[in-house]
């Protein structure tokens, strides 16, 4: 939904703009919020419908969410604050691009807040070990597909890539790409080495066929946020999931590709619609 919900969508943001095509956070929420809407309705609908759980009913459960809130009491001093640089984060990362704000800044900022307030601790920062093994990944990841790039590897791949489908026009050649795309992300383990390997190569594609360079680069990365729930690998929350064993293996990958077959006719039929509305193609 927005370039600042899952951690490579910076990088594609990045990746972008070496292409020279700048995505702001303004310019991510707009392209999303009509197909994320249906999304969010139509997903949930018919999971429920073709794959129902075994409990339908939790009435209990609202009075249990009652008491815990009852029993917390009311938000303290430091949770004032979280939610202060929570919405603070939020606004500078929305105006950004109009007060010329960089995002990296903005959560400098709001990092510095929460140490400086005490709101958190140094030991709660560092504590957050899915965190760091974001940072660390991204570092070594960006590097890694940076020197493959002077090496050549990533224009070989490109040109491989698009004599395969050399001759095409731009609108089904770029349809062609976004469903290889999606559908390899079966063989991969993380959304965000997935962006590093080939997210480059693909826009380049598409680009040098004639694609609209804001409708490419934000239709792949977008698509690199759907692809996540394919497998119990696809992405950093999967495998936590499924280790709750509340799903069979088969399961899930049966509900992986029926979703895949929800999301992308809207993502690229009525999302392909709402990007003529707004320009970009």
């Amino acid at each position: 939904m927005f370039m600042t919900s899952m951690a490579g969508n910076p990088m594609v943001a990045k990746l972008a703009a070496q292409l020279g095509i700048h995505i702001s956070w303004t310019d991510w929420a707009l392209a999303t919020l009509v197909p994320r809407i249906l999304s969010l309705a139509l997903s949930p609908y018919l999971i429920y419908r073709f794959y129902p759980p075994e409990l339908k009913q939790t009435t209990e459960m609202r009075a249990i969410a009652v008491e815990r809130l009852r029993e917390m009491g009311r938000m303290t001093r430091d949770e004032w604050v979280v939610l202060g640089v929570f919405l603070g984060l939020v606004t500078f990362w929305v105006l950004g691009s109009t007060l010329n704000i960089d995002a990296t800044l903005t959560a400098l900022a709001g990092l510095s807040v929460l140490l400086l307030s005490r709101a958190l601790s140094w030991d709660d920062v560092v504590g957050e070990k899915e965190a760091w093994h974001t940072v660390v990944w991204f570092a070594v990841l960006m590097t890694l597909a940076g020197q493959l790039n002077k090496m050549g590897l990533i224009a070989w791949l490109g040109q491989l890539a698009g004599n395969a489908v050399s001759g095409f026009h731009w609108l089904p050649m770029l349809g062609i790409l976004l469903l290889v795309y999606y559908y390899s992300h079966y063989l991969m383990a993380s959304a965000i080495a997935h962006i590093s390997a080939m997210y480059a190569i693909f826009v380049s594609i598409a680009l040098a066929a004639g694609a609209p360079p804001m409708l490419t680069v934000l239709a792949f990365g977008i698509f690199s946020n759907l692809f996540m729930s394919t497998t119990h690998y696809s992405s950093g929350p999967a495998p936590i999931l499924f280790g709750c064993g509340y799903m069979l293996l088969a399961t899930w990958w049966k509900i992986g590709f029926f979703i895949s077959l929800v999301v992308i006719p809207i993502w690229l039929g009525i999302g392909g619609m709402w990007w003529k509305v707004l320009g970009f193609w």
